[in-house]
């Protein structure tokens, strides 16, 4: 790293979202967060709680909020701020250094990410705007997916749908996986390319990555983050056909359909609650359609994981994290049972030691340590990974 950089230590991450935007600044030699924080229902004016019309307004005052602290005196103080970026297409497959180049490609991505590109870029350009004399840099969500093989990431559609289109899988939540992966290398005391690692992201949106030997060969999450595992509000795997069939017999638009999948589904859709915690005291209870939920919800997560075992051939951990994959202990317990064929087991006595006591790495064993696959749970810290990424990517700059 150049002369000018060296003795900078802090990293502000940004990730703005269509309604949101959370920030943590970050001390890279430390690899701690400063602060953090986070602004909801930006535009939503009928909402008294915030008094921000705009991500302008929004970023404004996080900016003015950090200097006002003395926690940023000045920009000469940030070695950088790295910026969340949702889809990077098949433009990137490691961060970048934002520049109009980089601009333009993401805004190319748009259509593929159209909730959530548009405010990413906005982020970006809002905080190039105030800090005219930091380095940005751009970290993608789908960057880690990019190792997939051919035949993992191809639909089976007419080749020409991804020539011009760019129809195929992507796969999402990469920060996390990636962050997560290394995490478990560090407490197995093994290097990450000798490892073969079923990851799973479980939160309001879910899931899971088969990585081998430190690279990403599968994943559930398609071209949008709608495939795959069953989730809060979305519905993950259906038959495609389904949006025919409701056009046809119900006459809803596509736009409803959309919606629908996307915020009207999943765990909500079966019984009316998208949070997990309430979907487990709502069957607890003896609601029938909240059982149904997570037994759904189990047995999807079950399936993916004996379909990556297949596809890995051997797998060394099991990895949760995610809000529920990290807090829901008996979750952990019902994905995990009667897998013991594959080596498989959950120690109940670690499983259930109450609040998680992280250690060694940030990282809790709940299998027996003489089982085949290990099982950990690894709280994950994605702004943390956006830092560290976006200081690497100004090492391999100079």
């Amino acid at each position: 790293m150049n002369v000018a950089l060296k003795n900078k230590h802090k990293v502000l991450v940004i990730n703005a979202g269509s309604s949101s935007i959370k920030y943590s600044l970050i001390e890279i030699t430390q690899q701690d967060a400063i602060t953090s924080g986070s602004i909801e229902n930006i535009g939503e004016t009928e909402n008294s709680s915030t008094n921000f019309a705009n991500h302008e307004q929004a970023l404004q005052y996080i900016f003015s909020e950090l200097k006002k602290s003395a926690l940023i005196n000045n920009e000469n103080e940030l070695l950088c701020i790295g910026h969340r970026v949702v889809h990077g297409g098949e433009y990137f497959q490691q961060p970048a250094i934002i520049n109009a180049e980089v601009i333009k490609n993401i805004r190319e991505t748009i259509m593929l990410a159209p909730l959530h590109n548009p405010a990413n870029l906005l982020g970006i350009e809002l905080a190039m705007k105030q800090f005219n004399t930091v380095v940005q840099v751009a970290v993608f969500d789908t960057a880690f997916h990019q190792t997939l093989p051919a035949h993992a990431y191809h639909y089976a559609v007419p080749k020409a749908w991804y020539e011009q289109h760019g129809v195929r899988r992507y796969g999402f939540h990469g920060t996390s996986h990636f962050y997560v992966a290394k995490k478990a290398a560090k407490y197995l005391r093994k290097p990450l390319k000798n490892l073969n690692i079923i990851s799973l992201h479980l939160g309001n949106g879910a899931s899971i990555t088969a990585i081998e030997k430190g690279k990403s060969v599968d994943t559930s999450m398609g071209m949008t983050p709608l495939e795959g595992l069953m989730m809060g509000s979305r519905c993950g795997d259906i038959d495609p056909a389904l949006h025919f069939y409701l056009t046809k017999t119900q006459k809803l638009s596509l736009f409803e359909i959309e919606t629908a999948l996307n915020k009207h589904s999943g765990l909500k859709g079966i019984c009316g609650e998208n949070d997990m915690r309430a979907v487990r005291k709502l069957a607890e209870s003896g609601d029938k359609n909240a059982q149904l939920a997570l037994d759904m919800y189990i047995y999807r997560i079950k399936k993916y994981l004996g379909a990556y075992f297949a596809t890995l051939g051997h797998v060394d951990a099991i990895v949760f994290t995610g809000g529920i994959g990290e807090n829901d202990t008996k979750l952990r317990e019902q994905c995990c049972c009667n897998l013991g064929a594959l080596g498989i087991t959950v120690n109940d006595s670690k499983n259930n030691s109450g609040e998680l006591n992280y250690s060694n790495s940030d990282c809790l064993e709940i299998s027996d340590k003489n089982k085949a696959v290990a099982v950990l749970v690894i709280k994950t810290n994605e702004e943390l990974e956006i830092a560290l990424q976006s200081a690497a990517c100004l090492d391999h700059e100079n």
